[in-house]
């Protein structure tokens, strides 16, 4: 499906390697592998492709001399580095490895250069226990860029501390590569020489982003920090400019004709790309007849255009508090394929017979056209269905039959949904209330009303019908897919609790969805409900995108794909295509290759994007919170614990949703002691105990902006402590006081510093 990356080999990527194991003893040059495994000459540089194919893949290791082996035979491990601010590591293996378990901790004397995100080729050395390891290479550096602060130490060498706290190395900035920046501001810099056991990187300032605290700097430094694309090129804005802002009376051809059926959308109030829109009549059986139908993002975006290489490179479209990264230009993602009130759009419309038991009888897909009658808000649906409000209800008057509709069809489909054991993780999101400036004047949280359930159930239905149809037709399809959690995680989660009175109520090995269903059943509006809610999900497995139906565990779904947004996900535009190459008679022989082959580096890269999308919004969230509470120090507020570790207690503020930490070292009232498996930290003397799910009084003690953390003192322990500190009177210190080192001071000469 990539115009790269093409090339066919005789053999499949695990035949090459079967074949390496059973024939080739040792690490061997390609020319070698090419002898001994007799590739014909006009295979060879398919041969080669594929070899660079297994090395990309973890599954072969390039070692020096130019040869390659096998990694499992040489115990090293492929995965991705995670270092510790405090100067460690984790990898976790792209493949399953004999002992290596979930992850592999790496020392900091072990790291060797290596720096956070690369990927590491490492060498086990201890699996007893808990497995460890030695970076013997890096086989691809993660950040070729990154943003941090600019300094300049006492000896006036310039330097940027990264912003990333778990890139522990400073880069040096030699003379003359500052690009204008002062001390101070946050810029991006680029790495020209990579780190070695002697000295830092070294780099050049490539960008400027102004000074902390400026607007719109946080939101920018995000961006930079993960790499997320930002202004469309100007090719790809032009391709979506030459499509136009209309249908075109040749694009109707062969579509079935939807503009006669009652139709709307359902949206936010601030939403400017509307791609779903909803149909719902009752058949003469008295079940329903209910049609979700998205924008055919596909008929316009063509396979290897400039168009579709800048959407797979996305992966996805990045909502922060104040802007969005559109994976589309605005004149396709606002115009063209928004299902706009009054004006013809294409879709690719799937259609659903719904039984009074919520069954899905039968389908229908359509590649189809539709005209919008009504652009609706959550809000005003809400009004018409729970608040019955008089006023909506009057101004909607000829759409309000069919929202009565809606709810009946929704209520249904949920009721199914539940009696198979989906989970419902209904944790209440946050929302920021920003001014002009992009900072944060309140932060409220964001209720899902009826009316996002309807749209949210009906959306379900269609992709889980989608999946279907995808599966039955044996041919390569992209799933939406969520394995079952790690049997051990489920029993430490079990046991903790079993604990509170609570508890799944079956084997760790046996668990299903129903049973997380009941366990949050019964937490339902206890303290703990969210704490224990949380750490569910910290016990569940990442949803991801794969080749191979594996089904859906949180859903209870034995097939589930993305159908509902091809606006905003690649790869619900890859469905729709494999959905039109389906009903257009099928793939050829060669396509299907084709598809075998490229699905699961897309269903891998798409995943990554959505991780990187994630982890972005999340961050810019909690900063705009941190800094929402610089003024709040010293202030009390109610929490409860959301997290237990040996350090300290994590918190979450009940009036603000702010989280922030409760550090093990101003709980002076005791000692305290972590008990893992219990969630919980124990006072030896006291007996005083803080799990996870407590309610707590807590002070704000410091808000750091830089560090993104807001300490937290229990209120109870800092007056218990306040009051033993009046009752002893002034003490003098028998700690001598060091002489404070300058900022640039300590730094090894020229070597630079690293921070553990």
């Amino acid at each position: 499906m990539r115009n790269a990356d093409r090339a066919e080999s005789a053999m499949s990527a695990g035949e090459v390697v079967e074949r390496i194991r059973e024939h080739v003893g040792h690490p061997a040059t390609i020319k070698e592998l090419m002898r001994v495994l007799a590739i014909p000459n006009e295979e060879r540089y398919r041969f080669r492709r594929r070899i660079k194919q297994l090395v990309e893949a973890g599954e072969l290791i390039r070692i020096r001399g130019n040869r390659y082996g096998l990694a499992d035979r040489m115990r090293l491990v492929v995965g991705r580095l995670q270092v510790n601010p405090r100067g460690f590591g984790f990898v976790a293996p792209e493949h399953a490895a004999a002992g290596a378990g979930d992850d592999i901790f790496v020392a900091g004397v072990n790291l060797h250069q290596a720096m956070h995100g690369d990927r590491v080729a490492i060498r086990l050395e201890r699996v007893a226990g808990r497995p460890e390891g030695r970076i013997v290479r890096v086989i691809e550096r993660a950040n070729q860029e990154l943003v941090g602060r600019y300094d300049v130490d006492a000896s006036g060498v310039g330097f940027v501390l990264p912003f990333d706290q778990r890139v522990v190395m400073d880069v040096q900035i030699p003379a003359g590569a500052t690009g204008g920046a002062s001390s101070g501001q946050m810029v991006v810099v680029e790495i020209d020489r990579w780190p070695t056991a002697t000295r830092n990187p070294i780099g050049r300032i490539i960008e400027v982003i102004g000074v902390l605290g400026d607007p719109g700097v946080d939101t920018t430094l995000i961006i930079r920090k993960h790499r997320i694309p930002e202004a469309h090129e100007p090719a790809v804005v032009a391709e979506a400019k030459r499509l136009g802002d209309a249908v075109k009376r040749r694009d109707l051809k062969g579509r079935t004709d939807f503009r006669t059926v009652l139709t709307v959308t359902i949206d936010g109030e601030t939403a400017r790309d509307f791609d779903d829109a909803i149909t719902l009549e009752v058949l003469p059986n008295g079940h329903h007849w209910l049609g979700v139908h998205i924008a055919d993002v596909a008929h316009y975006v063509k396979e290897g255009g400039a168009l579709d290489e800048a959407a797979y490179t996305r992966g996805t479209s990045v909502y922060f508090p104040e802007r969005a990264l559109h994976m589309f230009p605005a004149p396709l993602a606002t115009g063209l394929c928004s299902l706009k009130p009054g004006v013809d759009r294409l879709v690719q419309s799937c259609l659903m017979e719904v039984d009074r038991h919520g069954a899905v009888l039968r389908y229908e897909l359509h590649d189809g056209v539709i005209c919008s009658d009504a652009r609706m808000t959550y809000t005003e649906v809400e009004a018409i269905l729970t608040r019955r409000d008089p006023d909506t209800r009057r101004q909607y008057a000829e759409l309000v039959p069919l929202f009565g509709l809606m709810d009946t069809v929704y209520r249904r489909l949920n009721a199914r949904r539940v009696r198979r054991g989906s989970i419902d993780f209904d944790l209440k999101a946050t929302q920021l209330v920003l001014d002009e400036a992009g900072m944060v004047e309140d932060i409220v949280a964001a209720d899902r009303n009826v009316a996002h359930r309807i749209i949210e159930e009906f959306m379900l239905a269609a992709n889980e019908t989608v999946a279907r149809h995808l599966r039955d037709s044996e041919l390569p399809a992209l799933f939406r897919v969520h394995e079952p959690p790690d049997p051990a995680k489920v029993a430490d989660f079990d046991a903790f609790t079993v604990s509170l009175g609570y508890g799944l109520g079956a084997p760790a090995g046996r668990v299903r969805p129903r049973h997380f269903q009941q366990l949050l059943k019964r937490l339902h509006g206890q303290p703990e409900e969210r704490p224990v809610a949380l750490l569910m999900l910290r016990t569940m497995q990442k949803a991801q995108y794969d080749a191979v139906n594996i089904g859906h565990f949180g859903l209870a779904s034995e097939t589930y794909t993305h159908f509902t947004s091809p606006i905003r996900r690649y790869p619900d535009l890859v469905v729709h295509r494999l959905l039109r190459e389906s009903r257009e008679g099928g793939p050829s022989v060669e396509r299907v290759e084709e598809l075998t082959d490229e699905l699961p580096d897309i269903g891998r890269h798409t995943s990554a994007m959505e991780r990187r999308a994630e982890e972005a919004e999340r961050e810019i969230v909690q900063w705009k919170k941190v800094r929402f509470m610089t003024d709040k120090v010293g202030d009390e507020f109610t929490g409860y614990v959301t997290g237990v570790t040996g350090f300290g207690l994590f918190v979450e503020l009940v009036e603000h949703f702010v989280e922030g930490l409760v550090h093990i070292s101003s709980m002076a009232d005791d000692y305290y002691r972590f008990l893992d498996s219990d969630h919980a930290l124990f006072g030896e003397n006291t007996g005083k105990t803080y799990r996870l799910g407590d309610t707590v009084n807590v002070q704000v003690v410091r808000v750091d902006t830089e560090r993104r953390q807001i300490d937290l003192g229990i209120v109870a322990i800092l007056e218990a402590v306040r009051k033993s500190e009046r009752n002893r009177g002034p003490q003098r210190s028998r700690v001598t006081r060091r002489a404070r080192v300058p900022r640039g001071g300590g730094r090894g000469g020229r070597g630079g510093r690293t921070r553990r």
